[in-house]
């Protein structure tokens, strides 16, 4: 057993040696569209499409990078966003937590000191209305996929700075009446991380 492990790992040591991992923490804007949700009475009896929506905010996100590749790698991400829910001219803090994959395209090698990349990827949203919590089941969960770019800079040999311009798109969330088309979420943000 001990010799089966000694060698599986020198027959893994060249391709660990290939790989980088990155850890970023990314702050930002979180720009919504087509962000009416519908209402809580039919059409008939007075609702309207756009009695609940929800507002611009901010967000924050941790993202873990590895490029197994000189041009490719992979990112998983946890987001918190903090929105408002409007309605009737009352608005309301809420959530939404976001995690999801990505697939990372870069236009320049590893090892280069600036890397654009484009990136698509597939995640879920929690939308958590007011007075409810993640933590103890509350929200309305959606599926949905994401689609931007960016570039990293390598500061120095451990550190970098990265920019991120993404959409994200899910259906919309609860169940209310009117409700229709998809939620579109731009997020524009910077962050730091640390590159091995």
């Amino acid at each position: 057993m001990k010799n089966l492990a000694v060698v599986l790992v020198l027959a893994c040591a060249g391709s660990a040696w290939g790989q980088s991992f990155e850890v970023w923490f990314n702050g930002g804007q979180s720009l919504l569209s087509n962000k009416t949700l519908g209402s809580t009475v039919p059409a008939a009896q007075g609702g309207k499409k756009d009695d609940f929506q929800l507002e611009d905010g901010f967000r924050f996100s941790f993202r873990i990078d590895l490029n197994n590749d000189s041009h490719f790698g992979h990112e998983v991400q946890y987001a918190y966003n903090r929105t408002k829910l409007n309605s009737g001219g009352i608005e309301q803090g809420m959530a939404i937590h976001q995690g999801g994959y990505n697939f990372l395209l870069y236009a320049t090698p590893e090892g280069t000191r600036i890397r654009p990349f484009a990136t698509g990827g597939v995640g879920f949203a929690n939308y958590v209305p007011p007075g409810s919590s993640a933590a103890q089941g509350g929200g309305s969960n959606k599926f949905g996929f994401n689609y931007g770019g960016g570039v990293k800079m390598r500061v120095t040999s451990l550190f970098g700075l990265r920019v991120d311009v993404r959409q994200y798109t899910t259906p919309k969330p609860f169940d209310l009446f009117l409700k229709e088309g998809w939620l579109r979420q731009t997020e524009i943000s910077a962050g730091f991380g640390v590159m091995f």
